[in-house]
């Protein structure tokens, strides 16, 4: 009934714009498993909620890591992501800022601001870190476990400190390598706030490879290479200003292919990137994702 509600009368909330069940030809019609995205979504930009739901639905990953959340929103782009593009997602939430300017919300409750992580696959071990110094505005991230490539996979989620900020950086990013290298397999997305070469993600290159196999710090930590800057052809930008702040880093997986996509709806594009487990003498390094529901009875969104 809630669904029926909502395609006859539409979102409620100002910003919010209604869109049709369709999608463009190109879009996936089901979760893509083995498919995962980040993707800082901007706030405060005004952006609704059903266009950003429209944008994710295009590429149906398995996995969602969002930046810059507030969790009214995410509760509306899950809505719209079941009602009007079939897709369901379980939620976890790393909120790290109970901010009315940011989230809006009643002055006694405002609304709580952070990571967010959408699966297909339920996830377990929540964990929500605040960074001991997050710098202007506080900074964290969320790490859950949940199933990719058919194995358990610790999945990361961080927004570090914002730009010109680059010791504060350093710091939370040697908090955040620290847990990663406690799991041999997983999956880091995230708002890096720093192109590849900076001295701040060397931590994180040392645990990881970057979803973009051509995107590499350079050798002496100058310079074009890995700079993220257009035309290059190393680092593909991610961000309006033409820098790569967003990554996805693998432990223990490889990349099949990645795109970024420019959003109307953000200053950040759009991450994707398909995965198959790292090869062993008993695997195939190559992997084809192919669209499926979950089975029948399977548990549902919680």
């Amino acid at each position: 009934m809630t669904v029926t509600c909502m395609v006859l009368i539409g979102p409620s909330a100002p910003g919010d714009v209604f869109l049709s069940r369709s999608l463009p030809a190109e879009a996936a019609e089901d979760i893509v498993p083995n498919r995962v995205m980040t993707w800082n979504i901007c706030n405060p930009c005004g952006a609704g909620n059903a266009g950003r739901a429209a944008e994710i639905a295009r590429y149906a990953p398995q996995v969602v890591g969002l930046q810059e959340a507030c969790v009214r929103d995410v509760e509306k782009i899950r809505d719209y992501l079941k009602g009007l593009h079939g897709l369901d997602y379980h939620v976890e939430y790393g909120t790290v800022l109970r901010n009315r300017g940011r989230c809006g919300g009643w002055p006694w409750r405002p609304g709580a601001f952070g990571q967010a992580i959408l699966s297909a696959a339920p996830m377990t071990d929540r964990v929500n870190v605040e960074y001991p110094d997050g710098g202007s505005e506080d900074r964290g991230y969320l790490a859950v476990t949940t199933a990719v490539g058919g194995r358990p996979t610790r999945v990361f989620n961080t927004h570090l400190a914002q730009r010109r900020q680059e010791a504060v950086r350093a710091e939370q990013t040697g908090v955040l390598a620290k847990a990663v290298a406690r799991h041999d397999r997983a999956i880091v997305l995230g708002d890096f706030n720093a192109v590849p070469h900076t001295p701040e993600l060397t931590g994180m290159w040392s645990l990881a490879a970057d979803a973009d196999p051509h995107c590499r710090p350079s050798p002496t930590g100058t310079g074009p290479t890995g700079s993220g800057v257009t035309g290059t052809g190393v680092c593909e930008t991610t961000t309006d200003w033409h820098a790569k702040f967003d990554y996805v880093f693998l432990r223990d997986f490889v990349p099949l292919k990645h795109g970024v996509r420019p959003s109307p709806y953000s200053d950040h594009h759009l991450l994707h990137t398909d995965l198959a487990p790292a090869p062993t003498p008993r695997t195939s390094r190559r992997a084809s994702p192919t669209a499926v529901r979950p089975p029948a009875g399977a548990p549902r969104s919680g």
